[in-house]
């Protein structure tokens, strides 16, 4: 790296930056060409101010996870203490070689960590809700499979929010206007899925971290999944712009904070007229069927972490 005094004086006056390109190749301010409360590139819409909050749980913040720039060159998404804190469960799961057996190993340690079975021993007392104890993270995954806008959904979509930084779009209906009826609902529906739990968010942190772990494991040398979703109307999406090279059945879209995608594009077919083929950075793969025996009962399911995409239009 060049030392101070190899910095010219006048580096300031002469670029339209200001920060010197030999430290950084990007500016620190929003793109003027870009509309408004679209940060990017010139030319490629970033994520809406409205669809993201300012702070998250992860190492990089919504508006770059969140963007096209993302899809395009994805790195690695660290949840904050995740892997420290449960070190010793990769250390020994390092040790194993069939996938079958760290799905086994790993159930066992979420069981033990979160006394899922000794509820009384994580604080549960007799005046509580029974039922609240059977609210982990299974439930959760399985109840977002079967109702997509019910409080198990809620859940998810509120960990999505929590720990990306990425809002959800949609639930039960629009939830782009802050403070609506339907936002309300979201947030009771969220609220009550949590309350009386144990660690629920916790446990889904260490479930994106050990979903995340797989796949590299699996797929050491891609970074990317395509993906397929059936659809009856693009319209019930949010469309942000057409393909920027020109191609007609090239979207940018705005996909809900977490989405289901599967990797047959023969069964997305069953769900709508039209099929959104996608290519899905392997770090907002939020956990997919075969993670887990019996997780999810679909085949070839994949829980997509939302925000930009450039999707394909396959109409069937």
């Amino acid at each position: 790296m060049a030392s101070l005094s190899e910095i010219p004086e006048n580096s300031a006056a002469t670029s339209p930056c200001d920060i010197d390109t030999a430290f950084c190749r990007a500016p620190d301010k929003e793109n003027p060409a870009a509309p408004p409360g679209l940060p990017g590139l010139p030319g490629l819409p970033g994520l809406p101010i409205a669809a993201r909050l300012p702070i998250n749980r992860c190492n990089l913040p919504a508006a770059i996870l969140g963007g096209l720039s993302f899809q395009r060159a994805p790195t690695a998404l660290v949840l904050d203490g995740v892997a420290d804190l449960h070190r010793p469960l990769f250390n020994l799961l390092d040790d194993i070689e069939q996938a079958p057996e760290r799905a086994q190993r790993f159930t066992g340690y979420m069981t033990s960590h979160f006394s899922l079975e000794q509820p009384e021993e994580a604080g549960l007392t007799a005046a509580q809700p029974k039922q609240r104890a059977r609210a982990n993270y299974l439930r959760v995954v399985r109840g977002w499979a079967f109702d997509p806008d019910g409080r198990e959904a809620a859940v998810l979509k509120g960990w999505v929010e929590s720990r990306f930084g990425l809002m959800p779009r949609h639930h039960g209906d629009s939830l782009r206007e802050a403070g609506s009826l339907a936002w309300q609902r979201y947030v009771e529906m969220r609220v009550a899925g949590l309350y009386g739990t144990n660690a629920l968010e916790a446990q889904l942190d260490l479930l994106y971290a050990y979903s995340q772990y797989e796949l590299a494991r699996q797929f050491p040398q891609r970074s990317h999944i395509r993906l397929y979703r059936g659809v009856n109307r693009l319209a019930d999406h949010e469309v942000i712009a057409a393909d920027m090279r020109g191609d007609s059945d090239v979207r940018i879209v705005l996909l809900n904070n977490v989405s289901s995608f599967s990797r047959s594009r023969e069964r997305a077919g069953e769900f709508g007229d039209s099929i959104l083929s996608v290519d899905v950075p392997i770090p907002k793969l939020a956990f997919f069927s075969q993670l887990l025996p019996g997780m999810l009962k679909a085949e070839d399911e994949y829980v997509v972490i939302g925000g930009l995409y450039r999707v394909r239009l396959v109409t069937l």
